[in-house]
């Protein structure tokens, strides 16, 4: 081997052979240094004079390491070592406690192998070589990254600057409902039917300024395999990758982590509506008590149930076993208190298999919705072939009870802006309309009496 080095060699090459030889190994992150078939060093880069405090015309010619970079007792085993790697296949890995030039000693991770001459017969070794806590850092950084995208309890995404999937650990393929290579690549829309603009516009956001300081709670809506979509809440947590290579930072993607917590997020949101429902039954109560005319009370009752439950609410007395009578009404068009309908008395005209003439034949609640079809133009036919406001798309029928008789039905309706109405929405109506009846049979507004 020539005893060409980087900076000023003993025997330095010449030519631009030579001085492009000096400039590679100077721009390696790795220390670098070699040997000759006796032992001798013929090149050492900035890397290894950095660590070990020798520089270039310090190393280049000596003899192993004795004497200057590792102790004598220690030498003589070292130089064994190393050597050793000129007529062993592949390469050896050593770990050895070396000298400093400030007189200190540091231990580092040297991975050795031969060089072989253009004759084919061992002509020296060379040695690649790092600080053990460097290389231990390093080693940790890697089994990080693949324990994230194998064991992690959150799902792992690596997110590319033109916001697609790059990497998805196993958890997050889960998440998502899909295998971990068909996500790769495919825009975020492509798996996620709504909520999307949250998702990018974070991500956007991480690689224009930065991660936010704290988690992100995003509402999801994921597209099922079955055409049945699944709403989802995602606690999120994002750092932005950018290259350490680069003299100034060059953005390589997100970093996405997240957690279902849904079936948590759900609890919070029932435990608050159930709080709040009861808080309005007790204003509710409190407010009726108040109110001289039994009517009146009626409407107060229904007024209180409305917020936060429904967008109108319709209250129809009984004329006969077929017949309904408006009594009172939310007003069509315009928010507003439930109040009386004007001059009343006249039926509506209700088709046979109305929903309120259903809860009226069964005694029971009777959920109803908009077909798919007609909610994008927000149930606009549905709801006037059933005589209720343009806007409804759900509808909750509940037959006032009291001392064994139907007195009427209690009508909730909801916009295609919120779900349809469930079974606990359904509970809670019915013990709205318990004493709703009670204010009713006290008014004496049922037939007969």
């Amino acid at each position: 081997m020539s005893a060409a080095r980087s900076g000023t060699a003993e025997r330095p090459a010449e030519g631009a052979g030579g001085d492009l030889l000096a400039a590679l190994l100077d721009g390696m992150d790795a220390a670098l240094c070699a040997f000759d078939a006796e032992g001798t060093v013929t090149h050492w880069n900035r890397e290894a004079e950095r660590i070990l405090g020798w520089s270039a015309e310090q190393a280049v010619g000596k003899r192993g390491f004795s004497g200057w970079a590792a102790r004598r007792a220690d030498a003589d085993e070292v130089r064994e070592r190393l050597m050793a790697a000129m007529h062993a296949p592949g390469r050896q890995v050593h770990e050895f406690a070396l000298l400093r030039k400030d007189g200190g000693r540091v231990l580092v991770r040297i991975q050795a192998a031969g060089v072989r001459g253009a004759d084919g017969q061992p002509a020296g070794v060379y040695c690649a070589f790092s600080e053990v806590h460097a290389q231990i850092d390093l080693e940790r950084s890697i089994a990080l990254s693949e324990a994230l995208f194998e064991d992690a309890s959150w799902g792992v995404v690596l997110v590319d600057v033109d916001l697609r999937p790059a990497v998805v650990n196993t958890r997050a393929a889960r998440a998502m409902g899909t295998g971990r290579t068909t996500a790769l690549g495919r825009p975020l829309g492509e798996l996620i039917t709504q909520g999307v603009e949250e998702v990018e516009g974070a991500l956007q956001h991480v690689l224009a300024e930065g991660a936010p300081r704290g988690l992100v709670e995003l509402w999801v809506t994921l597209r099922g395999g079955d055409g049945d979509d699944r709403r989802r809440c995602w606690r999120s947590g994002f750092v932005r990758l950018a290259s350490p290579l680069a003299e100034e930072p060059v953005p390589l993607g997100v970093g996405w982590l997240f957690q279902d917590v849904t079936e948590a997020k759900l609890a919070e949101q029932e435990a608050d509506r159930l709080r709040f429902r009861c808080s309005q039954l007790h204003r509710a109560g409190a407010a009726a008590a108040e109110c001289e005319d039994p009517m009146e009370a009626a409407t107060v009752l229904l007024d209180f149930a409305v917020a936060g439950f429904a967008d109108h609410a319709l209250l129809d007395v009984t004329a006969d076993e077929q017949r309904l009578v408006r009594a009172a009404a939310t007003p069509a068009g315009a928010p507003g208190p439930v109040a009386p309908v004007a001059g009343g008395g006249v039926p509506v005209p209700y088709a046979d298999n109305h929903p309120a003439l259903q809860a009226l034949a069964r005694t029971g609640p009777v959920r109803a919705s908009a077909t798919a079809a007609a909610r994008p133009r927000a149930g606009e036919d549905w709801a006037s072939e059933r005589r209720w406001p343009r806007d409804a798309a759900h509808a909750l029928c509940i037959p006032l009870r009291s001392r064994g008789r139907t007195l009427g039905i209690a009508t909730f309706l909801r916009s295609s802006a919120r779900p349809a109405f469930e079974r606990p929405d359904a509970v809670y109506a019915e013990t709205v309309t318990t004493r709703l009846a009670a204010s009713l049979d006290l008014a004496g507004v049922t037939k007969g009496e």
